[in-house]
């Protein structure tokens, strides 16, 4: 049996994952759990029942978290690093509890390109987890795209983050096709869209591109007038609005953040998100290369844990 080296896990609002994983950061087993919005338990007590399996294989194993456990809702409130930060800034910021046992992962802050505070707890470990995967994003400028419901864009300078931007576009998303009657009898649409490949999804995303100058709220009412008049099937419009949505991000995040980057972008998220990113992205002539979002983030904690091994070792 291949021999464990540590646990270690995102911790968000709505969810936990956690790993189990060797030295090299293969993932050997995974368990899922509540998010920090619906812990009703000490976290010590809930991370020890999850755990208690691995541990009593595997030995008392160092833990490292990072996400809204560490946040004021989470376990233990560890500040924010903020930018630029380098892989090393933030792991000399980690804090460790239980006795040294588990470290948690801090988040990061900045003033982003429009003058304003934007904050991020768990992105940066996908970020870091980013950086050990693809060895050439450490060098020059780099934009990351982190897609979900409040998208990132990230710009990296020689590995170091510099500053970042935040869209809600996901939250946005879910909002008005819950609540809007723009999205009327397609309240109930579960994700963004039905595919990368959707003809209404590159509907949407066409109004972005053949008029790139109007502002988004000017855009959306499309969704509902567009239906009404028979031009859009009520089925297809949680897609055309998951077009506009995407597009006007991707498009806006390009004319902000993209200068020095040779118009390469790399998405770090779920598969389907970063295919609709992707789309939209070469849509405006950018360059998309994705990551795996689950990958990246165990790559960033486990760099996290080596970082914390060394500090501790004397030699």
């Amino acid at each position: 049996m291949t021999p464990a080296a540590a646990i270690v896990g995102d911790w968000g609002t709505s969810n936990l994952r956690l790993f189990l994983c060797s030295e090299d950061g293969a993932a050997l087993a995974s368990k899922a759990g509540p998010g920090a919005a619906a812990v009703d338990q000490p976290y010590p007590w809930l991370l020890s029942t999850l755990v208690s399996d691995w541990q009593r294989d595997h030995g008392e194993l160092p833990i490292v978290l990072c996400g809204m456990v560490g946040s004021s809702i989470g376990w233990t409130q560890v500040p924010y690093v903020p930018c630029p930060a380098s892989a090393g800034q933030i792991a000399a910021r980690c804090v460790t509890i239980e006795g040294g046992r588990v470290c948690i992962v801090p988040g990061l802050s900045c003033t982003n390109r429009l003058d304003a505070p934007d904050v991020m707890r768990g992105e940066e470990t996908q970020i870091l987890g980013a950086l050990q995967l693809e060895p050439p994003l450490r060098k020059g400028r780099r934009l990351l795209c982190l897609p979900g419901t409040h998208t990132k864009w990230v710009a990296i300078n020689d590995g170091v983050v510099s500053d970042f931007l935040t869209a809600p576009t996901g939250e946005l998303y879910s909002l008005l096709t819950r609540h809007s009657v723009l999205v009327s009898d397609a309240r109930s649409a579960p994700g963004p869209a039905t595919g990368a490949d959707d003809a209404a999804f590159a509907r949407g995303l066409e109004q972005v591109r053949l008029v790139p100058s109007a502002d988004l709220l000017q855009r959306l009412f499309q969704c509902r007038s567009r239906r009404l008049i028979g031009e859009l099937a009520s089925a297809d419009v949680p897609a055309f609005l998951s077009g506009l949505l995407i597009g006007s991000d991707a498009h806006s995040a390009l004319r902000l953040m993209a200068h020095g980057t040779a118009g390469s972008v790399h998405i770090v998220g779920t598969e389907q998100l970063a295919l609709l990113y992707a789309r939209a992205l070469q849509a405006f002539g950018a360059s998309p290369e994705s990551i795996d979002g689950e990958a990246a983030a165990r790559a960033g904690l486990m760099h996290i844990y080596r970082s914390q091994a060394a500090s501790r070792d004397p030699s």
